[in-house]
């Protein structure tokens, strides 16, 4: 079975990122779960802390590894031996960007195929900026997150005083 890379911001990871996470840990040989250093977002966590929740969160699954990267991704694939990126979809939304994203890495790299995974209905909605408006606002995000990163959540809001 291919080795597959995951790649996201995970700030913070959500059960919505957990379910493809689960079903690609499946279909793939070995899930390498990939934190980005450097996007273009300005992250609440750090890469480690980041790192550490995604840990904590994929400690049941047997093929799957959690690592960071910076620069470009189909670099990084390259490096881990694997063939495939993964990428979720929540909504037609998604595509849009997810599909030029695609056609960029395999122009810079044709043997790297993207593949496409359909969220579970349950969490179309659900996305990390989404959870940390909830929570910033004192709402209840313990079934849209796995367990330990409510509080890790609360605690870096806190921080930033949000």
């Amino acid at each position: 079975m291919p080795k597959a890379v995951y790649p996201g911001t995970f700030d913070p990871v959500t059960n919505g990122h957990m379910n493809i996470i689960q079903r690609a840990a499946q279909v793939f040989g070995e899930v390498v779960v990939a934190v980005v250093e450097d996007g273009e977002k300005d992250p609440l966590f750090t890469v480690e802390e980041r790192v550490a929740l995604l840990r904590e969160a994929c400690e049941g699954f047997s093929n799957v590894r959690i690592d960071s990267f910076s620069g470009l991704l189909v670099e990084y694939v390259r490096r881990q031996g694997a063939g495939v990126i993964f990428r979720g979809l929540r909504a037609v939304s998604d595509f849009e960007f997810e599909f030029q994203m695609a056609l960029m890495n395999r122009r810079l790299n044709p043997e790297i195929e993207t593949v496409f995974m359909m969220t579970d209905s349950e969490f179309s909605f659900l996305s990390s900026s989404i959870v940390k408006e909830v929570a910033a606002y004192g709402g209840c995000i313990a079934n849209l997150v796995p367990n330990g990163v409510e509080r890790a959540l609360i605690s870096a809001l806190k921080r930033k005083g949000g």
